[in-house]
């Protein structure tokens, strides 16, 4: 079974407010297993857009990808991060 993985891009718009998305989502992220492959890292755009901040976050597999958004706890941390900043998410499988 693949690892599955979020890739994530962020805009904030409330500095000060968003650690508080931080604060709910990263005790979900530990229950999860979830490992930060990039975190808002340098970055150049080739083609396209993006946004501000760019992460890719890896699970053991995309059950445990799906559990983590879908649960209870990071439904509340999302609430909080949608209300500071606007994002592009997707949970995607790894190579095999």
């Amino acid at each position: 079974m693949p690892k599955a993985y979020w890739i994530v891009h962020v805009t904030v718009h409330d500095e000060q407010r968003y650690p508080e998305y931080l604060a709910a989502a990263m005790p979900v992220f530990e229950k999860y297993g979830a490992n930060f492959i990039v975190r808002n890292g340098p970055f150049e755009v080739l083609e396209g857009t993006t946004r501000e901040r760019n992460f890719v976050i890896e699970f053991k597999d995309r059950a445990t990808a799906m559990e983590c958004y879908m649960c209870p706890e990071y439904q509340a941390a999302k609430a909080i991060r949608q209300r500071y900043s606007d994002g592009d998410f997707v949970i995607i499988d790894g190579a095999e």
